[in-house]
């Protein structure tokens, strides 16, 4: 389960952040994933519920947004969401396609005090 490794770099990272600023608690951490990263929304939050209690990030929220595919058809130059993993330019039918997001996985914000 690779999201328990995402999940120690995410409290890790927040720790250095805890540190940098003179803080003692993370509130709440927002993480933004790709749909097509590979990593499953609700093992990470179950990954943190588990490994947070003896972290400074013990009472915190764990806030998931998930990102869609948007990609640019070479062949028509649209910029599109695809609703679906069917990587078919919605405009013009190509197949030649560049992915613009939706393959990664964000620390967007440390919310701490």
């Amino acid at each position: 389960m690779h999201e328990l490794a995402i999940v120690e770099d995410l409290i890790s990272m927040s720790e250095r952040e805890l540190a940098k600023n003179g803080c003692k608690i993370v509130e709440k951490l927002v993480v933004k994933i790709g749909r097509l990263s590979g990593v499953e929304p609700h093992l990470l939050k179950n990954a943190f519920e588990f490994y947070k209690a003896q972290t400074p990030c013990a009472g915190a929220n764990l806030e998931i947004f998930i990102q869609d595919v948007v990609v640019r058809c070479k062949s028509c130059d649209a910029i599109s969401i695809l609703s679906k993993n069917e990587f078919i330019c919605p405009t013009c039918g190509s197949n030649s396609l560049e992915i613009k997001d939706g393959e990664e996985l964000f620390l967007m914000q440390v919310v701490m005090k």
